[in-house]
């Protein structure tokens, strides 16, 4: 059985700066992390070579940071955040309290709030699914991984404008 990929929101500016870590990874990056393990292959014994295996493991991660951003933005919706219904969705910036404490959160793709602080929760997370479709004053309870039941009020909804 094949499962279908999601599509991923993105603003276009998470997009642009994904697209472009990409060609730099792909391009340069992988022209780097080859000469490094040239360099180190020419100081001889491998097995005692350092140098060498931290060039390769290096190299494994930027090959697997590549196939997940190819995969990103392939299935990549690119575009402004959907205007704000009151209601939690893919793209929304979500006042709730999760367990009696009030917490402020995106709900999407982690790379869409790149360097900012703010949190972001997968809609396919425990928390992600429980709250998707609520409106602004509805309450839910979902079963956190640890097996423990959360509830979750959702106090504002707002489209995330990219800051």
């Amino acid at each position: 059985m094949s499962q279908e990929t999601p599509v991923t929101w993105l603003t276009q500016d998470a997009f642009d700066r994904l697209s472009a870590e990409l060609e730099q990874l792909s391009g340069p990056g992988r022209l780097e992390i080859a000469k490094r393990i040239e360099q180190a292959r020419e100081e001889g014994d491998l097995k005692e070579n350092g140098g060498y295996h931290a060039a390769k493991e290096e190299q494994g991660k930027i090959e697997a940071r590549i196939r997940q951003l190819t995969q990103l933005l392939r299935h990549a919706e690119v575009g402004q955040a959907p205007a704000s219904t009151g209601t939690v969705a893919l793209g929304t910036v979500v006042t709730a309290t999760i367990a009696g404490e009030d917490s402020v959160f995106l709900i999407g793709n982690r790379e869409i709030a790149g360097d900012s602080d703010l949190d972001v929760y997968s809609e396919q997370s425990p928390l992600g699914q429980a709250i998707l479709g609520l409106a602004v004053g509805a309450s839910t309870t979902y079963t956190a991984p640890n097996g423990r039941d959360i509830t979750v009020k959702v106090l504002k909804v707002e489209a995330y404008s990219g800051q």
